[in-house]
């Protein structure tokens, strides 16, 4: 097996790279999934790792306009500012509890073919006798249920609610599917860690096991283009090294490709099955991500502060565009992350990356002065969480989706995989050719390094079976 990787370091959008000293995370920034059973406990348990993580609690504090909220283990602080919440919770935990044990292995859905149908079958006969009563979530939204569930309308639990779901599952009550999301909404209770080294360790750990395992990983390796041949993916084109040498073809028996179906059908050509090119011309496009890297002195940081932290502005309007924010911090133990006495920041707001684009191609003026707009907005937002934090900032990097559209080589930039509104409308690795598939946040469950595992379970599973035929 060989891995292809265009950077110059593994992990793409969950990759750590290193400027002045500093250890940036380059999009995710905190990781669960690794309570017994989770997928990163399970895929350690199969590949024999060791992960570089420290558990961290609380998870996360959300910063209201009116006050601040502690995410961990327990509800405690939950349910002291929302006591009428009890009986939404104690749902949310059990259904959490059914979804991590249909999905947490790698859940075949939306199957492909029989064999896929029958395993799923098999999934779901096996966890049905305490999962029937929850099947009816399966087709609902998070609204559906809060209205259930809570006696009464709360502006500010829905808003609170609105903001994590917004992080976890990349849309709103309204629309995230009511499974889906009980399952996203369980992050901190099943425990957050911090990786040493960064989000990048997680990548590079899966590396040195590849290698230690036989495989091979060859950095600097941009693939142009897929070959295909009477149906069948043969080998790809790429370009190597630092200066970019391009032509050189590698054949391949099977490809996995952890692209966008957007990349997807552009490494294919005119060789991309039609469903996929139906699929790149009327998806509508995703989130992208305005991100902001600081390094700051840690004197600036009020005492005892958490290492991440959620600020929303406001009760009304839209969230994302600078309106609310994930901020983390690199822990004060991880010494590699920041020269000494300071602390690596990361703070991330959802953005439109077609604005984005737009902008930037009828007025690229006017594109860096909404880069400024929204790097003093996030700033001054931040203060609601860190008072008095910028007077200790020594660097400052801030990226649009553009940004990540260069680096990353994405689509338009978008991050984040797509909304699980409807599990009817998940997308599944299949490509449209029997030897090719796609892996990574645009494959069903999608969002979070968890939700990658899973999925890439479920592919690995696949291949086995399709290079055993």
């Amino acid at each position: 097996m060989t891995a292809l990787e265009a950077h110059v370091y593994p992990g793409g959008c969950a990759g750590t790279f290193f400027h002045k000293g500093y250890r940036f995370d380059a999009g995710a920034t905190i990781a669960g999934g690794f309570q017994p059973g989770g997928p990163h406990d399970r895929l350690a348990r199969m590949l024999d790792i060791d992960w570089p993580v420290r558990p961290q609690e609380p998870s996360w504090v959300v910063h209201l306009p009116r006050r601040s909220v502690v995410f961990g283990q327990d509800r405690e602080d939950l349910l002291q500012a929302f006591p009428h919440s009890a009986a939404f919770w104690t749902r949310q935990r059990e259904l959490a509890a059914f979804g991590w044990k249909l999905g947490a292995g790698g859940l075949p859905w939306p199957p492909a073919d029989g064999h896929e149908w029958t395993r799923l079958a098999r999934t779901l006969w096996r966890h049905a006798p305490g999962g029937l009563r929850h099947a009816p979530f399966a087709f609902r939204s998070v609204a559906d249920w809060m209205a259930r569930d809570l006696p009464h309308e709360d502006r500010e639990f829905r808003r609170l609610l609105d903001a994590q779901l917004l992080i976890s599952a990349q849309s709103t009550s309204e629309e995230v599917n009511a499974l889906w999301g009980a399952t996203a909404l369980d992050l901190p209770r099943q425990g957050t860690m911090q990786m040493e080294g960064g989000m990048g360790a997680l990548a590079q750990s899966l590396s040195c096991r590849l290698q230690q395992l036989g495989g091979r990983l060859v950095l600097r390796q941009q693939v142009t283009r897929i070959l295909v041949q009477e149906g069948l993916a043969t080998g790809v084109v790429v370009r190597s090294g630092r200066r970019r040498r391009s032509g050189q073809r590698l054949p391949a028996d099977f490809i996995v490709a952890n692209v966008t179906p957007w990349n997807l059908a552009r490494l294919l050509g005119d060789s991309a099955p039609g469903r996929l090119k139906r699929e790149a011309r009327t998806r509508k496009a995703g989130w992208g991500a305005f991100v902001l890297h600081l390094g700051l002195d840690q004197r600036n940081l009020p005492e005892g502060a958490a290492d991440h932290h959620q600020v929303v502005t406001s009760l009304d309007g839209p969230l994302g565009e600078g309106n609310s924010l994930f901020i983390s911090i690199s822990p004060p133990w991880d010494g590699s992350r920041a020269p000494e006495g300071c602390r690596a920041l990361t703070v991330s707001t959802h953005t439109r990356a077609t604005d984005w684009q737009s902008l930037f191609q009828t007025d690229p003026a006017a594109c860096e002065a909404r880069k400024a707009e929204y790097v003093g907005r996030m700033l001054r937002h931040m203060e609601r969480a860190l008072p008095c934090f910028r007077e200790g900032i020594r660097l400052q990097l801030a990226g649009t989706p553009l940004t990540w559209q260069y680096y990353t080589g994405r689509h338009m930039g978008l991050v984040g995989g797509f909304p699980v509104t409807s599990l009817l409308n998940a997308r599944g690795p299949r490509s449209g050719l029997r030897n090719l598939r796609l892996v990574g946040d645009s494959v069903f469950p999608g969002q979070s390094t968890a939700g990658v595992v899973a999925g890439a379970m479920r592919v690995t599973r696949d291949v086995l079976r399709q290079l055993a035929l």
